[in-house]
């Protein structure tokens, strides 16, 4: 039976950071055609939206195994208006025993109180952008938090009885050291949480950043040097009890990210907010991405859609092919064609699979494999 989450865009943020691309907007940003979105709206349309989007899906409705709150910084909003949306999500949809509700977070957009209204009111699990412990990565990235800020906000979550407790990563960063990254993985590791995320920098086209590495303002990250973080951030948390459960994800047992885990088994999810996307049984739809644009619709009641496609057969077979060979358990042998599964011997034999679980019929990431996966998943394909 196929499973259904729920995924709820928050646009706003108080500054633009310089590396992101994400759908985003500060608050000069937020007004078109005589439309304004504020942080005091926006719950009123999500909870339109959720409503409308129930109705529309009728008998393929069923109860979400999982809600995610992201962005932007959702705790804008306040905690007491991501309960509010949180809520008419579980009125309309109805939640799972045990779903898992996240929101992310920026450590300086909480304090203590909130996090005890946000778990109160349901939520399960905080995801921390801390990015780095070292200031002068975070300055580059144009952070707002100090890095202390990131686990004093982890101990009220702690205080408040999250059940989960993730952490965000960029590593990678020009200029940034090895013994600063082992900084930040060291108070990672004391901190008492139970799942990381680690992403290498990528200099978006488009962003201040690739403006700052186009005039020579900026070195361009290394590709030499991305890689040997990457190791060492896995043998870092491996050691410390976190087992990669995705290329880009660890955690220690039962913390994987179920909402996470939804995407990547190719389950079903709707998505709320401007720019969403939403995925049901092949029917993939996103919403407009500017949230005046969006708003406009959604107070007339209309979709706020911005195309849609239908995967063929084949399409969703490469995407189960790409999801889930991030995957610890990869994919079954089986579900290769025969070009693919030529490829896959000969991935095998490059060190990038491993041999004795090919002879077993699955095909699985070698720790060299996770740094080259991307190129490896193009070449399985159907």
């Amino acid at each position: 039976m196929r499973t259904l989450g729920a995924y709820v865009h928050v646009p706003f943020c108080a500054t633009r950071c310089g590396y992101c691309d994400f759908n985003t907007y500060t608050a000069q940003e937020l007004q078109r055609d005589g439309t304004t979105v504020s942080t005091a709206t926006y719950v009123d349309r999500v909870i339109s939206e959720v409503t409308r989007q129930r109705t529309a899906l009728g008998n393929n409705s069923q109860p979400l195994t999982s809600v995610f709150f992201g962005g932007g910084t959702p705790t804008l909003l306040g905690s007491s208006e991501l309960v509010r949306a949180l809520t008419s999500l579980k009125k309309e949809f109805g939640l799972l025993v045990n779903a898992e509700i996240t929101t992310e977070v920026n450590p300086d957009s909480v304090n203590a109180h909130d996090l005890e209204i946000l778990r109160e009111g349901g939520f399960t699990r905080v995801s921390f952008g801390h990015q780095s412990s070292a200031p002068k990565v975070l300055q580059l990235l144009e952070r707002t938090h100090t890095p202390g800020r990131t686990w004093e906000a982890v101990n009220w979550a702690n205080e408040a009885g999250f059940e989960h407790i993730s952490v965000d990563l960029i590593y990678g960063s020009p200029n940034e050291t090895q013994a600063e990254l082992e900084l930040t993985l060291s108070e990672v590791i004391a901190a008492d949480i139970d799942h990381v995320s680690a992403y290498s920098l990528i200099v978006e086209p488009g962003t201040k950043l690739a403006a700052q590495v186009a005039r020579g303002e900026v070195n361009a990250p290394s590709d030499d040097v991305a890689a040997s973080r990457y190791e060492l951030i896995d043998q870092q948390l491996s050691s410390a009890g976190f087992e990669w459960y995705e290329v880009s994800n660890w955690a220690k047992p039962g913390g994987e990210c179920k909402h996470n885990l939804n995407y990547w088994h190719n389950q079903d999810w709707i998505g709320i907010g401007p720019g969403a996307h939403a995925h049901i049984n092949g029917l993939r739809t996103w919403m407009i991405k500017h949230p005046a644009a969006w708003a406009a619709q959604v107070d007339q009641n209309e979709e706020p859609i911005d195309g849609s496609e239908v995967l063929s057969a084949t399409e969703i077979a490469n995407e189960n092919i790409m999801l889930g060979l991030r995957l610890r358990d990869g994919i079954e042998l089986a579900t290769l064609s025969s070009a693919g599964i030529e490829q896959a011997n000969e991935a095998v034999t490059q060190g990038l699979l491993y041999s004795d679980l090919f002879t077993l019929g699955r095909v699985v990431l070698t720790p060299k494999g996770r740094l080259l996966a991307d190129g490896l998943v193009s070449r399985l394909w159907n």
